[in-house]
């Protein structure tokens, strides 16, 4: 009331400076800038000035007055009665009391720079302004006594909207935080209400006369009279000398819960700052009220069992998931306790993902509580934190309560939102005996191994088996068939064949069968399928001749197979029309050629089942002849042997000495086929007469007679080669007499003249010898070898000439004696005259021909 603006810091050491003349009137500190903004008098009447102080810079000690402007609407003085400032430092808005609304647009600290007009005319006092941002868009809310208006700043000429009817007292009004969506909260006497930009909210009936209205940390905080007073003044505000008892009351709108009451003399106003709410009463007190944390918070509301309240509490004090989960824990055990098992489980489920799940599914497992334990198992399983056990278990609830709607509900949820181990519920529904559900999953996602063990095991449903396996794809449909096969042989053996056969040809999945036909399917070997048709032979020869007719090149086991099988139906057949067909193709078979690589499993195939015509083929085919002889032999088919020899005797020709030997050992009158026999050696030598005698000796039966002729023949035949060889002895004896009577005339008479002689023995004619001699004075027939006994003479030279090298070696050896016998062997001190060097001086050229022939025979006799 004196002028002054005074300063109380956190350690209460008041200060101030004189801000105007006369009086101070409004106060408005920004909580962005430190700037504060005031309205007081400077002169007496109605002068209201508005100054705007920088708090950071000094001016002779006091804060910087940076604008001073007059507060009044156009030329009407009037009467402050609210200020309020933008924290963009953009806009400022001064209520009057005669219901207009100056508003300051630009730089509020600048006279140039911001400009100032009427926002708003009215006939009811202006009681509260508030500035809202919202992106882009800037508000100003305008409350009077009898109503509510918003302006829209950020539009061009300011449109406006009226929000409500009824208005309130001065300090009714507020601006809550971006927690309550930045709400206009006007108190009223028998509500609070809040209002958006273009609409009313919500509103709280709150009873009593409103003084103040102020908005802390989430928090309204409200000041009131319990009684309805008289209206003594135009301002709903009441009668500020009233000494009666006032309450503060703290709410949590979020919530919906009140925070504090208390009740105060003569409350002037409420501060917040320091993190704490300020009272100040008239009294000249000043109370703090100070916000306990959130977990003493919690605590009191645990101990009155407020454990919603407590929830909502924490959500808006933004605490994690931790803290939640055990206000859940806490509230789910206080409900169990009173036995609520419901209202438990609910709070139960709230802690999934935080709780361990086995706290809670103990409480459940007895019996009459299943109904709770599958509610949460269920919102296990939707949350994806459920194991095998809880899947186990909660199945086994489904069964127990026999509640299949919920059963096939869970199994058939969308391959998206499957939330638990599909082959554990396969698993716990098959020992439950819900073949149908365990089949259903497994077939949904692909369990091929699970499906076909249900079907084949539990429902003995092999149609539906074998309609599955043909479905699937290559690999899948091969190992499903090996597993299975001998299951459904036996059971649907003509079905089962025909997928066999199926597989091992072109195999494409049921669905892609009527696919491109230009799409080659992938085969199976028809050889690993065989074991499954064991006790259905039928069956077998039906597969096996439908590979070996559609696929030429099948593996060799399939013809191995189709063999045996053929052999064996032939061996046990008594039909003759029908033995004489199964006795055609099984040798087709064999003539087909597929059977060269296993030459020797084909035969003992045929000798098992004493296949005779095979074996002779295979034989045949092998070039066994001795053993297709001995095969007739055993039999004692003497015309067949006899056959064989004349058949064969050419490419082997011991064939007929065995045969001979054979017929020698029968004690039957073979004289017949000894005598062809007989016929044959002869005719082919092959056997000596003795060695024929002495066969044939060993037959009691055979007489002479049988081999007279064979005997007498040999006997004529040896006779002409007899004479034959004496003529032929005769001719050579005289050609060699003739031939030994030239070599005498050859040795006795000389050669041709001229000639040349070299005293080595050698002698040519002399045209010869020029004409191939590569020099006059040497042999050309002992040249080569001169030659390298001259070359190892030069050698020697070359080392008995090393001068230096020898007298280095004497120098420095410690034997010198060594070194004179070393190079004294190696000839080094004899001196050579060697035939081919010419002679010295003049003699090179009287020495003719001759001397030089005696020279060489000289040296060659010397040598």
């Amino acid at each position: 009331m004196e002028g002054q603006i005074w300063f109380l810091p956190r350690s209460l050491e008041l200060s101030s400076f004189q801000a105007y003349k006369l009086r101070v009137t409004h106060l408005y500190q920004l909580k962005q800038h430190n700037i504060l903004a005031s309205v007081g008098e400077d002169e007496e009447g109605i002068n209201p000035l508005v100054k705007v102080w920088n708090l950071e810079k000094r001016d002779g000690g006091n804060p910087l007055c940076t604008r001073i402007f007059p507060a009044i609407p156009g030329n009407k003085p009037t009467v402050v009665s609210c200020l309020t400032v933008h924290e963009n430092l953009n806009f400022m808005a001064i209520g009057f009391a005669d219901g207009s609304v100056v508003l300051t647009k630009g730089d509020i600290t600048r006279d140039r720079h911001s400009k100032t007009q009427i926002l708003h005319e009215g006939s009811y006092p202006v009681t509260g302004l508030a500035f809202r941002q919202s992106g882009k868009t800037t508000h100003l809310f305008v409350a009077t006594t009898e109503n509510i208006q918003c302006y829209t700043l950020s539009v061009k000429d300011y449109p406006h909207l009226e929000l409500d009817t009824r208005g309130c007292g001065l300090r009714c009004c507020t601006l809550s935080d971006p927690s309550q969506d930045l709400q206009f909260i006007v108190a009223g006497d028998e509500c609070v209400y809040l209002y958006q930009p273009d609409e009313r909210g919500p509103c709280f009936a709150f009873e009593g006369q409103k003084l103040v209205a102020h908005w802390y940390r989430g928090y309204l905080v409200i000041v009131s009279k319990e009684r309805k007073p008289s209206p003594k003044s135009e301002f709903a505000g009441g009668d500020p000398q009233n000494s009666d008892k006032q309450i503060l009351n703290i709410y949590d709108l979020g919530n919906k819960f009140i925070a504090y009451s208390s009740v105060f003399d003569d409350v002037v106003d409420v501060l917040a700052e320091w993190g704490c709410l300020y009272v100040l009463t008239r009294d000249r007190k000043l109370h703090a009220l100070q916000e306990k944390d959130t977990q003493t918070k919690l605590e009191m509301l645990f101990k009155k069992n407020l454990f919603e309240m407590a929830i909502n509490l924490a959500r808006s004090h933004h605490l994690d998931n931790d803290g939640l989960s055990e206000i859940f824990r806490q509230y789910g055990d206080h409900l169990y306790n009173k036995g609520n098992h419901d209202g438990a489980v609910q709070q139960y489920i709230r802690t999934i993902g935080k709780l361990e799940p086995s706290y809670v599914i103990r409480k459940f497992l007895d019996a009459q509580r299943i109904h709770n334990l599958t509610a949460y198992l269920q919102t296990l399983h939707l949350q994806s934190l459920a194991n095998a056990d809880h899947t186990t278990l909660l199945l086994n609830c489904y069964t127990k309560l026999k509640d299949t709607p919920k059963l096939e509900e869970f199994i058939k949820t969308s391959e998206s939102e499957v939330h638990f181990d599909v082959e554990t519920a396969i698993k716990v529904l098959r020992q439950a005996g819900c073949y149908s559900h365990a089949v259903y999953l497994a077939e949904k996602h692909a369990h091929h191994e699970w499906y076909l063990k249900i079907q084949l095991e539990d429902i003995k449903s092999y149609q539906e088996a074998l309609r599955y396996i043909g479905k699937l794809p290559f690999e899948q449909a091969e190992s499903n068939m090996k597993r299975y096969g001998k299951i459904l042989m036996h059971h649907v053996p003509k079905e089962t064949t025909e997928l066999l056969k199926v597989l091992c040809t072109d195999y494409r999945p049921a669905g892609e069968r009527e696919g491109p036909a230009g799409l080659e399917g992938r085969k199976a070997n028809p050889e690993e399928f065989i074991p499954i048709f064991a006790n259905n032979s039928r069956e077998l020869k039906a597969f096996l001749e439908h590979m070996s007719e559609v696929q030429p090149n099948a593996p060799q086991g399939v013809y191995d197979t189709l063999l045996e099988l053929r052999l064996q139906n032939w061996a046990h057949e008594q039909d003759p029309q029908v033995k004489e067909k199964l006795h055609h193709e099984a040798l087709s078979l064999l003539k087909s050629g597929r059977f060269q690589s296993v030459f020797d499993k084909a035969l003992v195939l045929c000798q098992m089942h004493n296949f005779k015509d095979g074996i002779l083929y295979l034989y045949e085919q092998g070039k066994l002849f001795q053993q297709i002889m001995h095969y007739h032999m055993q039999n004692e088919q003497y015309r067949k042997v006899v056959e064989v020899c004349e058949l064969y005797g050419e490419q082997e020709a011991c064939l007929w000495e065995q045969a001979l030997g054979y017929f020698a050992h029968k004690e039957e009158d073979c004289k017949e086929y000894i005598a062809a026999v007989l016929k044959h050696i002869e005719t082919k030598n092959l056997m000596p007469p003795l060695l024929v005698v002495q066969t044939l000796a060993h037959n009691s039966t055979a007489t002479l007679s049988v081999i007279k002729d064979y005997l007498v023949s040999k006997l004529q035949r040896q006779s002409r080669q007899i004479e034959q060889d004496e003529q032929r002895i005769q001719k050579y004896r005289e050609e060699t007499k003739r031939i030994r009577k030239e070599i005498e005339d050859l040795k006795a008479s000389a050669l041709e003249l001229p000639s040349v002689h070299f005293l080595c023995g050698h002698s040519f004619h002399q045209h010869c010898f020029e004409s191939y001699s590569e020099s006059g004075s040497e042999c050309p027939t002992c040249l080569p070898e001169n030659r390298k006994v001259m070359d190892m003479i030069r050698a020697q030279e070359q080392k008995r000439d090393l001068h230096d090298q020898f007298q280095h070696q004497l120098k420095c050896s410690t034997d010198s004696f060594s070194v004179v016998a070393d190079y004294f062997g190696r000839g080094v001190f004899n001196k050579l005259t060697l035939i081919t060097d010419p002679p010295p001086g003049k003699l090179a050229t009287v020495l003719d021909a001759g001397l030089q022939r005696d020279l060489l025979m000289h040296t060659k006799r010397s040598t």
